[in-house]
């Protein structure tokens, strides 16, 4: 009786012992990878590069470098190596963040990190194991240059030149300086001789650092201390705030009228009395004083007029000379 072939669904049998079936394909694991390209580079494969200790991670640095160079960029070799690398020396980032801590602008401690980071890759990217230097020399330049970068290009409220962010931060460190040495705050003229500028660069400086920060108009003054020391809980910086007085122009013009008024004679003063005090016509003043109103006219006209050109003059010691008026 003939045997009926096997199914696709049957298993073969070989000798009344099934054959064995076909093993699915193996999957690499990301952990056999990495050890597959450290052996192919040439390096020591390491688990985790970011919890070795500084000087260990300095020796490895040189040899992980040295690879580096002779691998073609691209390759998975060329990446695990400078992958390590990175992670190797994320610390001398860490360090340098430790300094922009206290700074209370330019985002998250998490941004600046990343900031630095980008400054250590490119130190990476640049550095030539073959000048026997030590890679934090040229690391830390590149990832502080960065930070700095980042704070000059997102803290400041107003966009100015990178000449006056500079010299905002000159004159910040001048200011500490000079305030312990003198015991007092420094004047513009002691920055302008300590930073070797003229007072208008320092003044221009000092105009600039305003920009820095700001305030919103609507923020509670409680909050914007800064501001003044009066009783204005509850109330906005808007409505504190300090405006243009329109009656400070005319207590300036009466000062200024006030002395002019002085060298008139007894008749003038009596007829600017009679015309802007007592608000007589020119024909009362006129019949007042026993002269026609064009007289009246004439003078009033006159005296006016020397007053305003007495006013108006800038050179000094105007105020003393007087017109006569007759």
């Amino acid at each position: 009786m003939p045997v009926p072939a096997p199914s696709s669904h049957t298993a073969a049998v070989t000798d009344g012992v099934p054959a064995p079936t076909a093993a699915p394909a193996a999957v690499p694991s990301p952990r056999r990878s990495a050890d597959s390209a450290a052996l192919s580079a040439g390096v020591p494969r390491i688990d985790d590069p970011r919890e070795m200790a500084p000087a260990d991670a300095r020796e490895l640095s040189k040899v992980f470098f040295r690879r580096l160079r002779a691998l073609s960029e691209g390759t998975p070799e060329y990446q695990y190596v400078r992958n390590t690398l990175i992670e190797m020396n994320a610390s001398l980032v860490q360090y340098a963040v430790r300094r922009f801590r206290s700074r209370g602008e330019g985002g998250d401690i998490e941004d600046i990190v990343q900031v630095g980071t980008i400054g250590l890759i490119k130190a990476i990217d640049r550095f030539d194991p073959a000048r026997e230097n030590e890679f934090s020399t040229l690391a830390m330049p590149y990832i502080t240059g960065e930070i700095k970068r980042h704070f000059r290009d997102t803290s400041w409220a107003v966009r100015v030149p990178r000449r006056l962010q500079e010299l905002r931060i000159d004159i910040a460190k001048a200011k500490e300086t000079l305030t312990s040495e003198l015991d007092r705050s420094p004047t513009v003229a002691d920055l302008a001789e300590r930073l070797d500028l003229s007072e208008e660069e320092v003044i221009e400086g000092l105009f600039a650092a305003n920009a820095h920060t700001s305030g919103s108009l609507d923020a509670p003054q409680a909050a914007l201390s800064e501001y003044g020391g009066g009783p204005s809980e509850g109330h906005t910086l808007a409505e504190v705030i300090g405006e243009e007085e329109p009656a400070m122009e005319l207590v300036e013009d009466i000062q200024t009228l006030a002395p002019l008024l002085e060298r008139l004679g007894e008749r003038e003063r009596r007829m600017l009395r009679m015309r802007f005090g007592e608000e007589l016509t020119q024909a009362q003043i006129g019949a007042e004083l026993g002269i026609s109103q064009m007289q009246v006219s004439r003078l009033l006209n006159r005296i006016l007029g020397h007053l305003r050109d007495s006013m108006l003059e800038d050179e000094p010691g105007a105020g003393q000379r007087t017109a006569a008026v007759r």
